[in-house]
């Protein structure tokens, strides 16, 4: 098995069209047609990773964290990171990472982080927008099944929890072909009349390129009259943040306490507690700051993220109880996600999950 078919089933579950635009996530050292011996699954790329990886046989690392996040100009050995890549060079050792496009899927995560806490009924927090397209195609009768099936196989027609959705509308069309065609239906010079049908589909932006070639390949015409819209649509299962339930409620107090034993936090910094019990719980894994007031408009009881800064705090106004429990503490789930995603994916792979603790912060 070649890197290159790792690299297709992590970006089949988040594609890198979902990441953020200051974000460096894919193949950043290596090439993707090596032949793969083992992966170490961790979540940042430090010199003890690297060295880890070589030491138990991996020639690719697969992080959360991009190792490369700003430019490079020099090579020196100068920092962590020129280190980490010189010896990944050296040793034929290819660095992928999954960074922001997995924290926006709805299997992501901050699904994963919901999991860990017992949380039910999880949706996204903010969907994200301009991530959704439709395509209007026109395509003879006689062809429109297959030709609505091949689109549906390559990712369009998904609409929530449907599948398979499609607007369809039969009529008339009109065309003449010149000397210089081959028309499937009709004769050269002459006008033609064909009873059609329209299809509708909604797709996400990054199988695009997938849905275009499935109706090219299926579609009898020479020219494929279709059209592709832009639309405002928010996509609920692409997003920032995540929100869910409590099966049951929890005093405030107790379900700090809940978070320190699952994620195994050495320090919980939170703002006052309101003395309403908790049922309703908003998500971020990582900096979570920005989705604030998502997380009040959702009426959440607490809002459990990392990386809040001081002056931060004070915009929780008693409405909401912030919880920042870490970064690394908040993500430290991921390397088991992409484990069972693999495993599910490739029954005979089974990945290595690093055993470096890779949190830089220390609590005293």
């Amino acid at each position: 098995m070649k890197i290159s078919e790792i690299i297709r089933y992590l970006e089949e579950e988040a594609p890198l069209g979902y990441q953020e635009s200051y974000d460096n996530s894919g193949l950043l050292v290596g090439q993707a047609n090596m032949e793969l011996s083992q992966a170490l699954l961790c979540l940042d790329v430090t010199e003890e990773v690297v060295e880890e990886a070589i030491q138990r046989g991996c020639n690719l690392i697969i992080a959360h964290h991009p190792l490369i996040f700003n430019g490079l100009k020099r090579l020196n050995g100068n920092t962590f990171v020129e280190r980490c890549i010189i010896k990944a060079v050296q040793n034929n050792l290819a660095i992928y990472a999954i960074h922001t496009n997995l924290d926006n899927v709805a299997t992501g995560v901050n699904q994963k982080l919901g999991e860990v806490l017992g949380l039910k009924n999880l949706r996204i927090l903010r969907p994200l927008k301009h991530t959704l397209r439709k395509l209007v195609v026109f395509c003879p009768e006689s062809h429109a099944v297959d030709l609505r099936f091949s689109l549906f196989e390559a990712g369009a027609g998904g609409i929530g929890n449907y599948d398979q959705c499609s607007f369809n509308v039969s009529g008339m069309g009109t065309f003449r072909a010149t000397d210089q065609a081959s028309p499937f239906v009709g004769k050269k010079g002459e006008l033609h009349y064909e009873n059609e049908v329209r299809i509708e589909l909604i797709y996400p932006v990054p199988a695009q390129n997938a849905i275009l070639n499935a109706m090219f390949a299926k579609h009898p015409y020479e020219e494929v009259a279709y059209t592709i819209y832009s639309i405002e649509n928010s996509n609920q299962s692409v997003g920032s943040g995540m929100v869910g339930e409590l099966e049951v409620e929890m005093e405030e107090a107790d379900f700090l306490q809940k978070l320190k034993n699952q994620l195994g936090t050495g320090l919980i910094r939170h703002t006052k507690l309101t003395g309403k019990n908790v049922r309703r719980v908003a998500i971020c894994g990582g900096s979570g700051s920005f989705l604030l007031k998502d997380a009040i408009q959702a009426e959440a009881d607490f809002f459990v993220t990392a990386d809040y800064k001081y002056h931060d705090f004070f915009d929780a106004e008693n409405r909401i109880v912030i919880a920042d429990v870490g970064h690394y503490e908040s993500e430290k789930f991921t390397k088991e996600l992409l484990r069972d995603f693999l495993m599910k994916k490739i029954r005979t792979f089974a990945p290595l999950l690093s055993n470096i603790n890779t949190n830089p912060v220390n609590y005293y």
